[in-house]
């Protein structure tokens, strides 16, 4: 458990197609977290000195005390209902890479570098084909990580797992691991007031948010995984299974370069809001961000989803956010540009201790895990 809740997302009750409708209450999942949490919490007692966990739950990644001041970070989550859209395709080979991007992107948050991963997969049948596909799968991802498979476990949960068709079932999550030293963990706290917040690109949805975007696109719009859409360049489901974006070599080229990383901000479930989690009384003016891809555009069209939930579920175009102080911005776009996925200035540290994220060109104010239309 590295402190975020796993599931697809959240969103505004109030407007347009809320996220309960496609059947995530977030209402009772936080109240669920909440209990589970409660308990979890009180282990750190079991272990005072080695393997005492030095960071509340909460942020993007856990760190342990491994002694003589080295951490171990571990951050463990799944692909969540991607799945669903793989098992109607029969094609298995990319969400490997969603498993262990949506991993080591949490370890990074933390400062850590990433050194390996454990998986757990637990299907319904076990289908030879399926397993080499989600083996390549996991291999492309260990590659853009950098990093090993240590082990895994394979559960076969035919009574339990149920998929999109009969034995088609399955459930693919894991656990990474990465060291840091002590004295470098980082959650935010130099984010001060002048900042600048800098994007690295996202893939696409990445492996959050598909519960709404499935209901609006399969139900409400009538799509299915091979309609292809001008707009997209792609069918519906070329387009959903793309893999999640992994910034690890990035983190690596920066940290490499020396360049002071304010906050290192994973944009997951729960979208803008993620840059919250920083641990410093600032807001965020995001006021130069990309056009969303025509992706999020469709899904907003098609499922007449607002502005105020597009941005509180899907990373609408950014994957990760890098904060730096202001005379380190060139240096940074320079690193980051010898990579594939485009960055760019995207706005810019205030002091606010309400933690408020603006963003002008879509006259948004978030506050308090919800945007509001300004």
């Amino acid at each position: 458990m590295s402190g975020q809740r796993s599931m697809d997302g959240g969103a505004d009750a109030k407007s347009g197609l809320a996220y309960s409708k496609a059947g995530v209450d977030t209402g009772r999942a936080d109240a669920f977290l909440a209990g589970l949490v409660g308990w979890v919490q009180k282990t750190s007692k079991f272990r005072p000195g080695i393997g005492r966990p030095v960071l509340d739950i909460g942020y993007y990644a856990s760190v342990v005390d491994l002694g003589r001041g080295l951490g171990l970070a571990v951050s463990t989550d799944g692909v969540g209902t991607k799945i669903l859209v793989a098992e109607q395709m029969r094609k298995y080979d990319t969400i490997g890479i969603d498993c262990i991007a949506m991993n080591v992107n949490d370890v990074i948050c933390v400062g850590a570098e990433p050194i390996g991963m454990l998986d757990y997969l637990a299907v319904e049948d076990t289908e030879p084909d399926v397993g080499e596909q989600i083996g390549k799968g996991l291999y492309d991802g260990a590659e853009q990580a950098e990093i090993c498979i240590s082990g895994g476990e394979l559960a076969q949960l035919k009574d339990m797992i149920k998929g999109h068709s009969p034995g088609s079932g399955l459930d693919l999550a894991g656990m990474a691991y990465g060291l840091v030293d002590l004295a470098d963990v980082n959650l935010g706290r130099q984010c001060r007031e002048g900042d600048v917040v800098i994007g690295v690109g996202s893939s696409g949805l990445h492996s959050n948010g598909y519960t709404l975007a499935r209901h609006v696109l399969f139900e409400q719009a009538g799509l299915k995984v091979d309609t292809y859409l001008d707009s997209l360049g792609t069918t519906v489901g070329a387009a959903l299974l793309e893999p999640t974006r992994i910034y690890v070599k990035e983190f690596k080229a920066l940290k490499r370069a020396r360049v002071p990383l304010h906050a290192i901000l994973h944009i997951t479930g729960e979208g803008l809001f993620n840059m919250n989690r920083v641990d410093a009384p600032v807001g965020f003016v995001l006021d130069q961000l990309p056009e969303p891809a025509p992706l999020f555009q469709e899904i907003a069209k098609r499922g007449n989803v607002p502005a105020t939930e597009m941005y509180r579920v899907f990373n609408m175009g950014i994957g990760m956010f890098f904060v730096v102080p202001q005379d380190h911005v060139n240096q940074t776009l320079s690193i980051l540009r010898e990579f594939p996925m485009p960055a760019q200035v995207c706005g810019r540290v205030v002091h606010d201790p309400e933690k408020k994220i603006l963003v002008p060109q879509h006259k948004l104010l978030g506050k308090d895990d919800r945007f509001f239309a300004m």
